[in-house]
């Protein structure tokens, strides 16, 4: 169902799949104040709609700050974007939401004006693995939001759950799974590492990423289709043709909300995290402004809203949130994460994704 993937999937195509927004430059929200506007770059679609809708005129209402919303095309093509146009003086946004990657590769260029969390009253609420740091220790970006990538089922071909992501390996699964066709969105050498290696420190070495990629490649008799398009493997998956496989926690919550026989497991390894930052353009003026925002945005009742509303995962403690189990399960988990080597994909991106074809995909 279109509208299934519609809800919740625009933001992360936008990072890792490299699906544009609709325009870059679509019909902006603007949101009338008195003297002080703010440009926020987000991820277009169904995702900038809910903003638009839930998040920014309560924001504008509570502090008189107007905002222009602005649809991001892919993490990396804005990245390109915000980088030339800040060696003109330029900020076609002031606030980006941006991926984890795109963070790093920013940094090497002094892209993003460190922002000063003694002045964002909210942030000791924020899960450290959420704030983005220069190497120095100065913070990049603060984190926005964000979802995860489970071990999804057809529950009429799988009567129990699976409990592990060692269930990718079980040769009774021949044939049987859907994976994600990218090493840099699928995360696989990071679950193979956490599964069967102790934790993704194990891929910190040339030799530790090859014995991942070797144990990753057992997986090959298993997987019957290695999808770029969400929806070929979301239909697959509801009409059990392909029983298994990873995908979206929110999408597939959906899905079963909907009446089809799926289900989401965090397995006891973690779900995959993923996640995107605000940062500040080195270009924006509006560095008072952005304070208020982040600020504004990394308040409980605030990310509670945007788990409720917009269906994204909390970057702040569980504990702080008014969310009940309901609502905190239908878009994360208390079970440790299995976070992305972001840091892989800047510096070895070529390699791994030379490897990945020979090994995984080829």
């Amino acid at each position: 169902m279109k509208s299934i993937l519609d809800k919740a999937v625009s933001r992360r195509n936008l990072l890792a799949s490299g699906v544009a927004a609709t325009s870059m430059l679509a019909m902006p929200s603007i949101l009338r104040a008195q003297d002080k506007s703010l440009k926020v770059g987000v991820y277009g679609g169904y995702f900038k709609d809910s903003f638009d809708k839930n998040v920014f005129p309560e924001f504008t209402k509570a502090t008189g700050i107007a905002v222009e919303s602005v649809a991001e095309p892919t993490g990396e093509a804005w990245l390109v974007q915000l980088e030339q146009a800040a060696k003109a003086g330029q900020a076609p946004a002031d606030l980006s939401m941006m991926s984890q990657v795109a963070m790093l590769k920013g940094q090497a260029t002094e892209l993003w004006t460190p922002i000063d969390t003694a002045k964002l009253k909210n942030a000791s609420g924020l899960i450290d693995r959420f704030v983005n740091k220069y190497p120095d220790g100065r913070v990049a970006g603060v984190g926005a939001v964000a979802w995860y990538i489970t071990l999804v089922t057809n529950t009429d071909v799988f009567k129990e759950a699976p409990t592990s992501w060692n269930a990718l390996w079980d040769p009774a699964n021949a044939d049987k799974l859907g994976l994600l066709a990218l090493v840099s969105n699928s995360f696989l050498l990071e679950v193979t590492a956490k599964t069967h290696f102790g934790g993704t420190n194990a891929l910190d070495t040339e030799e530790g990423l090859l014995k991942a990629f070797e144990k990753l490649a057992e997986v090959k008799p298993n997987v019957r289709l290695w999808y770029r398009d969400e929806a070929q493997f979301e239909q697959a998956l509801k009409s059990g043709e392909i029983p298994m496989g990873q995908y979206y926690h929110d999408v597939t919550g959906l899905a079963a909300a909907d009446g089809f026989p799926v289900r989401s497991t965090f397995p006891k390894e973690g779900g995959i995290q993923d996640s995107g930052c605000w940062a500040l353009s080195r270009a924006s003026k509006k560095a008072e402004e952005a304070n208020i925002f982040i600020d504004y945005m990394c308040q409980p009742a605030i990310q509670a809203l945007m788990s409720r509303k917009v269906g994204t995962a909390p970057t702040i403690k569980r504990e702080l949130l008014d969310l009940t189990d309901k609502e905190f399960a239908a878009v994360a988990s208390d079970i440790e994460p299995i976070t992305p080597r972001y840091d892989l994909y800047q510096t070895k991106s070529d390699w791994l994704n030379q490897k990945w074809t020979e090994l995984i995909v080829g």
